[in-house]
């Protein structure tokens, strides 16, 4: 188990590689993002994920799939468990690379698919009622999107998320939610 001290040391590690990313993309030519989005846990378990897209960019002609979009996300997430008898929250820090594509186009609207594989930091790894097994878990998602806007700068999306520490502790039971995202270029 992680104790006070190396959860800070990790946290500030974290927060020194975000700054990183953020600055660096100052210097690019991808226009940075902010989403927001309402998750819907198991029982009465919800919360809140906010999201810093700092950079995106193209993979060209990947077999099989062609391009592909890719975006670095830092999010912030806030969980609770508003069960009568367990009343819990639970925060995390986290960061995933995305890759999406288009599959179709709707009313001049693009389409597509995300995917997505991360690591995350719980602040606890006791949620619920429940051990995760470790502060560390891995942020996997797969969703769907569709831009929209006059320079389809928005973007809303419906994405099924799970998060578990993959096995690197014997106690694994995962979290799963279901969120509705709001995004937007600035």
């Amino acid at each position: 188990m992680l104790n006070q001290r190396s959860l800070s040391s990790l946290f500030s590690i974290i927060f020194v590689t975000l700054l990183g990313l953020m600055f660096s993309s100052a210097s690019s030519a991808s226009q940075p993002a902010i989403a927001v989005d309402y998750l819907i846990g198991e029982g009465s378990v919800d919360g809140v994920r906010l999201g810093f897209r700092p950079h995106h960019t193209t993979l060209n002609n990947l077999p099989l799939l062609g391009d592909v979009d890719v975006y670095w996300e830092v999010s912030l997430n806030y969980w609770n468990d508003g069960d009568s008898d367990v009343d819990d929250t639970n925060y995390a820090i986290a960061l995933s690379p995305v890759f999406t594509k288009q599959f179709a186009t709707v009313f001049n609207n693009p389409i597509r698919w995300e995917a997505g594989i991360g690591v995350s930091v719980l602040e606890d790894s006791m949620f619920g009622g429940e051990d995760l097994g470790t502060h560390f878990q891995f942020e996997d998602r797969i969703g769907v999107s569709m831009a929209f806007g006059e320079k389809h700068d928005q973007l809303i999306a419906l994405r099924y998320m799970h998060y578990s520490n993959g096995g690197l502790d014997s106690i694994n039971p995962g979290i799963d939610f279901f969120s509705l995202a709001y995004s937007t270029h600035f």
